[in-house]
């Protein structure tokens, strides 16, 4: 157990480094959630602090997405302190725990009062390096969402939809072998539904129509 333990504290921590509020603060001289949407998350960057700064949010959160798997790849010593009932790959098991706890230190981070960003970027660079071909196309239906309609947020929720339904697709209707599937679908649905519970103030705004919008990057106007 101590071993899961150490784990779980070390993927949530790596998770939960505040990259936008730091760079904020550092190279800004303000607190990025007091101005924009509020949230300290890639999106907010870019409205607030420009592209250049929204760029370095999002690639450094999504290495903490990657480097988060790569620890707890690296912790695991190869027992598990429980038995596996499952047919899957242990190791499967512990990437997935290792992606969850990041993702839940991204959106709840103890470094910044438990309000973090909305995990995107962190499951990006945690997924792609667990199921990259999910990964890929969830990625392509959120640029398809945003190039439309202009709106990141939900761009977001339909690429969280988007990661297991593909999955579900590939398996069930192409056919195609995926490793460990029953494994993945299970936490791949788990993972989207927080990813998608973290965007309900969003989902309130764009029910609303009060949602923020980044028009400039729209392919179809009025």
């Amino acid at each position: 157990m101590l071993q899961l333990a150490l784990i779980a504290v070390v993927c949530y921590l790596i998770g939960s480094i505040p990259t936008a509020l730091i760079i904020s603060k550092k190279f800004f001289g303000f607190d990025l959630r007091k101005k924009g949407s509020g949230n300290s998350g890639s999106t907010n960057a870019f409205r607030v602090l420009g592209w250049k700064a929204g760029v370095s949010v999002q690639i450094i959160d999504i290495c903490k997405g990657i480097l988060a798997v790569v620890a707890a790849s690296y912790i695991y010593n190869g027992v598990l302190p429980f038995h596996n009932r499952t047919p899957f790959e242990d190791i499967t098991l512990i990437r997935f725990i290792g992606a969850s706890f990041a993702i839940v230190g991204h959106i709840w981070t103890c470094f910044a009062g438990f309000k973090g960003g909305k995990g995107v970027n962190a499951a990006l660079g945690a997924l792609v390096s667990i199921a990259p071909v999910d990964t890929a196309v969830a990625v392509g239906v959120f640029i398809l969402v945003v190039l439309v309609s202009g709106y990141i947020s939900l761009g977001s929720i339909t690429a969280a939809f988007a990661f297991p339904a593909t999955m579900i697709v590939r398996y069930n209707i192409f056919g195609a072998y995926i490793y460990n599937y029953h494994t993945l679908i299970i936490c791949s649905i788990v993972l989207s539904s927080v990813l998608i519970f973290a965007h309900r103030a969003n989902i309130g705004r764009l029910l609303r129509g009060t949602e923020n919008r980044f028009a400039s990057l729209r392919i179809f106007k009025k």
